[in-house]
């Protein structure tokens, strides 16, 4: 696997003092970690930007302090943004004999053949998975085949899920993960007319014949009084 390594420097700028950072190209970053000290560093925002699109949230990044000959293994644990512009990266250091806990996307490959019935769609209802494990071994992402889902309302529980070795979940493990549902169909309401609405022609035609009808026995009625 290729190492991401990234040189940070340590920062006295603090709190809005920042701003002037990042007009430099610079931008503010935090390490914290279990049993280790919190320090306040900054690094150049270019290569801070690369680091972070090819490490994601599961990938170890190399962050090396002032140049030290010992980088210090991290994970990407919150990136803050305004209007696409970094403001601020949280980096949490990991100790690689001890097992972490981090989110992973979950992807979902192949097709499911209950599909092909019309009228069905593919519901997902979990996008991450939460994991423990050593650092190392954190997988960059966790693929659901969906070739399985053979029938309607079939689903993919977490339970169903082969992880790697050393890795497990902390997730519910009866919390559906993705399921093939029949689509809802559109229910269509009668409209009625309303006093003052313009009729349908339909409706405009009935309610001239029953006019006529009220006419003609206007009229039988006025006959029968002469008679």
């Amino acid at each position: 696997m290729e190492e991401i390594l990234l040189e940070v420097t340590s920062r006295n700028t603090l709190g809005k003092k920042c701003s002037g950072l990042r007009r430099q190209g610079v931008t503010p970053v935090h390490l914290f970690g279990h049993g280790v000290p919190s320090l306040a560093l900054q690094c150049d925002t270019v290569e801070l930007r690369h680091a972070l699109s090819h490490a994601g949230r599961t990938k170890l990044i190399s962050l090396a302090i002032d140049g030290s000959k010992s980088p210090v293994k991290v994970l990407n644990r919150e990136v803050q943004m305004r209007h696409r512009s970094l403001l601020h990266v949280d980096f949490y250091q990991v100790n690689l004999a001890e097992k972490t806990s981090v989110e992973v996307p979950i992807v979902l490959v192949g097709e499911a053949p209950a599909t092909r019935a019309k009228g069905t769609m593919v519901l997902q209802n979990l996008a991450h998975l939460t994991v423990e494990c050593l650092p190392e071994d954190i997988p960059d992402k966790i693929e659901v085949d969906l070739s399985v889902l053979m029938e309607v309302e079939q689903a993919i529980h977490v339970k169903d899920l082969v992880l790697g070795k050393g890795v497990a979940t902390l997730d519910d493990p009866e919390q559906m993960i993705v399921k093939v549902s029949a689509a809802a169909e559109e229910k269509v309401e009668e409209v009625k007319p309303v006093e003052g609405v313009e009729v349908v022609e339909g409706e405009e035609k009935a309610a001239e014949e029953g006019a006529e009808e009220e006419t003609g026995e206007g009229e039988k009625t006025e006959k029968s009084s002469k008679d």
